[in-house]
């Protein structure tokens, strides 16, 4: 049976190529993840997800708990059989959604009892429940439950709320069940603070992971501040680990965070945007609601080898992002899917290459250049 494995191919700085394998299949990193929140990549089909390139997708703990419930999943043999996904699958912790979607929520050290969004019903979340939920929803890799620190916050609460994460992190990893091919994450918090963020990454080492992300960024520190807690936080994970920055991103923030260390991303920036008539190009973003693309008849980037990049024109998007028919946003999504895999793709061959920093400036470039028809400034 396939063990659960990382392997690093090549490096260029602090960058690496490598690949993670599962019992559901390989991951060669940098590595983009879809968020398929519900069990489902909105507006996409499964296959089409992964003829983009996609090798694994998210699912959320927080919202199949709640509908259509962890033990009718089961029952089905798991998210990917019910959904049709045949490869990896992560699932988050629901500790996030927790904190940011539920009503009348309650934190003790035991966990966390909070409303359902959806009907106010009442539940209790804990580390250990949230561990045998997402074994339940059989993800191939399954994340500590934890608490995203909000930001900006003190110091001190920073702390405090970083050592119960850790804390949480080894109620976590005495609820897991090893199985072949299976791996359980350790999320590292501690805002923008070196220290914390030190101690977050020796706590975790100490109890044990398949892999160690960063959470609690991207949540309002700016560009800036997030390539420099990284700096500072990546020296003290371990090198034969995979690391994923959960929640971004854009991708120069991708690009950046791959030159630091990073191995593994998620972001609903794709998708969501290509349900409200954003595409991401090689020349920055367009809005395919603007006048001016009503006439254009190139296609959204012929440089993308996907259906939906190369074979409609900006117009006939324009069209149906105008007359709210539902191609429109599914037709987006697709090619913002595949952008993105598409840059990690570019990024991997940068790395094997030894010419990241040459591929990052000229994206770079290309992104701030723009381009002649995807200005906001004439929006019908």
């Amino acid at each position: 049976m396939t063990a659960f494995g990382f392997e690093v191919f090549e490096t260029d700085g602090a960058a690496r190529r490598g690949r993670v394998t599962t019992a559901h299949g390989v991951i060669d990193t940098p590595a983009f993840m879809p968020v398929g929140t519900a069990a489902t990549v909105k507006a996409m089909l499964p296959d089409t997800v992964a003829s983009t390139g996609a090798q694994i997708i998210l699912a959320n703990t927080y919202h199949l708990m709640l509908r259509p419930g962890s033990d009718r999943i089961e029952k089905f043999g798991g998210v990917r059989k019910f959904m049709n996904w045949s490869g990896p699958l992560l699932t988050d912790s629901g500790g996030f959604q927790v904190m940011s979607l539920a009503k009348l929520r309650k934190m003790t050290e035991d966990g966390v009892t909070f409303q359902s969004h959806i009907d106010g019903s009442r539940h209790h979340l804990t580390p250990e429940r949230s561990t045998q939920i997402q074994h339940q929803l059989d993800a191939t890799i399954t994340m500590a439950f934890d608490e995203c620190t909000p930001f900006p916050a003190e110091k001190g609460e920073v702390a405090e709320s970083m050592r119960m994460s850790m804390r949480w992190a080894k109620r976590s990893r005495a609820a897991y069940v090893q199985r072949p091919g299976y791996g359980q994450f350790g999320i590292v918090q501690g805002g923008v603070h070196q220290d914390l963020r030190a101690e977050s990454a020796a706590a975790l080492q100490e109890i044990g992971f398949e892999g160690y992300a960063i959470g609690g960024l991207a949540v309002g520190e700016g560009q800036e501040l997030m390539f420099a807690t990284l700096e500072h936080t990546i020296p003290h994970m371990p090198k034969d680990k995979p690391r994923y920055l959960m929640g971004v991103g854009k991708p120069m923030d991708i690009v950046g965070a791959v030159m630091r260390g990073c191995d593994m991303f998620d972001c609903v920036m794709p998708t969501r945007s290509g349900r409200t008539a954003q595409a991401f190009t090689r020349y920055g973003t367009l809005n395919l609601r603007n006048a001016r693309h009503a006439e254009d008849p190139r296609p959204l980037d012929e440089t993308v080898d996907c259906p939906a990049s190369r074979d409609y024109t900006r117009a006939y998007y324009h069209h149906l992002i105008r007359s709210d028919e539902i191609l429109g946003p599914m037709l987006l999504t697709w090619h913002n899917v595949a952008f993105y895999q598409k840059v990690m793709q570019d990024i991997r061959a940068a790395i094997a290459a030894k010419s990241l920093n040459t591929f990052a400036a000229a994206f770079a470039a290309d992104q701030a250049k723009g381009d002649e028809a995807c200005g906001d400034d004439e929006a019908a």
